[in-house]
């Protein structure tokens, strides 16, 4: 099953946050994103039903091999569509937020191929 855009940021966000402390909870991805308790226990549940999470007794996120993989995917095209943007002269705040729109809707292969000019810049 594919995950839509909203599970797309909540693996992203455990990403970003596991990669600043080893604890994260549902609150701080709630924070980190701006979302809603309700919204973020619902996400919660379908991504640990779904696989791509697992939820400690003491409520620690950790993403299993198939949430990490999906995930990392997912900031990759994050970082290297902001740095492209900001190359071609777009401000980092603009860029940031226009890459994550971009990263959940571009297919493999336009991607692949900005990530192939990329590394030429």
């Amino acid at each position: 099953m594919s995950v839509h855009e909203s599970g797309e940021m909540y693996l992203e966000a455990i990403l970003v946050l596991g990669k600043k402390s080893n604890f994260v909870r549902s609150v701080d991805v709630g924070e980190y994103l701006g979302y809603s308790k309700p919204s973020v226990s619902r996400a919660m549940g379908i991504l640990r039903e779904e696989n791509y999470i697992t939820v400690a007794k003491n409520g620690g996120l950790q993403l299993t091999d198939k949430g990490r993989t999906l995930a990392e995917k997912i900031y990759e095209r994050h970082t290297i569509l902001v740095d492209l943007l900001v190359h071609l002269g777009v401000s980092e705040e603009t860029a940031s937020v226009d890459a994550c729109r971009m990263e959940h809707v571009i297919s493999d292969e336009t991607f692949d191929a900005i990530k192939r000019h990329a590394s030429n810049l």
